[in-house]
């Protein structure tokens, strides 16, 4: 039985919905002291260890460890200071129950086994920073040793995958693709290929900048018109393909075999895939597929 005008810790209970352990726990603790005790040494709370405890449970139901809580029901933090801080937490611990989701998911799509599953969870997990880094490192071994223009080097290098703090699941699912590509040897020596024939064609005396503005609007006019053709059935070798042909080797003063030979180096699926990865993460307009139509214009142009 309880002295009038207090509580025991059963009574508390039973008005809070706490079991008795946690309440006690929170005495022991100093986090709710007893008002007075009976004689046989009991603890007894008043309405204000009632209110108290109300507080402490909310605050404890809303995330806040017991140090927090403690510092507010001392009055030497600010509930507000602490649900600040608090929600700074809630949002890291979304951000990274996000990212797991969007592993999951890739996980299932793609069916990965255990060594994938652990790949993929350490690619998701890397910082900024780090992605950079694995970026850096993939075009420091494919230019390693060879004379690149520097623009073009400086261009290529530019783009670094930069997930933002909320990143959708294709966000987070391009990252994962696109860090596997750029560690995937083929891909590596392919793209290695095609920094040996710009060297030798600098070393041959072409400057190899960056594509001019007027140049890239006269590439999307063929590539536009090669697709109208491949979309309608024609062949490369049809009257369209050879009349592309002859416009492409005109602007580049070459022959045919030199320029389908350039042209057939500097196409690759897996190198447009990269920049549609790059540009999906990075939340950039997306890259066009343009690789189907460049090689019907080098079939035209073998043709």
């Amino acid at each position: 039985m309880s002295r009038m005008g207090f509580l025991t810790i059963g009574e508390l209970a039973r008005r809070t919905g706490l079991t008795t352990r946690t309440i006690r726990f929170y005495s022991d603790e100093g986090l709710l002291p007893p008002a007075d005790r009976t004689h046989a040494g009991y603890r007894l709370y008043d309405g204000e260890s009632l209110a108290r405890l109300e507080l402490l449970r909310t605050l404890r139901e809303l995330g806040l460890g017991l140090p927090d809580a403690s510092a507010a029901l001392a009055g030497k933090s600010s509930v507000a200071d602490l649900a600040r801080r608090h929600v700074a937490l809630l949002d890291e611990q979304i951000r990274v129950l996000r990212l797991r989701r969007a592993v999951l998911r890739a996980i299932a799509r793609t069916e990965a086994e255990l060594d994938e599953v652990r790949l993929m969870k350490n690619l998701a997990t890397m910082t900024d920073a780090e992605r950079a880094a694995l970026i850096d490192d993939f075009w420091n071994e494919v230019n390693a040793g060879l004379d690149i223009n520097p623009d073009f080097d400086a261009g290529m290098r530019s783009a670094k995958p930069v997930l933002p703090d909320d990143p959708t699941p294709e966000q987070l699912e391009a990252w994962i693709e696109l860090a596997e590509l750029v560690q995937d040897k083929d891909f590596r020596a392919r793209i290695r290929a095609m920094s040996e024939g710009h060297a030798e064609a600098r070393e041959a005396g072409e400057s190899m900048d960056m594509p001019s503005p007027e140049t890239q609007e006269q590439w999307k006019g063929w590539t536009a018109r090669a697709a109208v053709a491949r979309e309608a059935g024609e062949e490369p070798g049809s009257a369209t393909g050879q009349e592309l042909a002859a416009e492409i080797v005109a602007a580049f003063g070459a022959s045919r075999e030199e320029v389908a030979e350039r042209m057939a180096l500097s196409t690759d699926g897996r190198a447009e895939r990269y920049w549609q990865l790059m540009a999906t993460i990075n939340g950039w307009p997306q890259w066009p597929e343009q690789v189907p139509n460049a090689e019907w214009l080098v079939a035209a142009l073998r043709s």
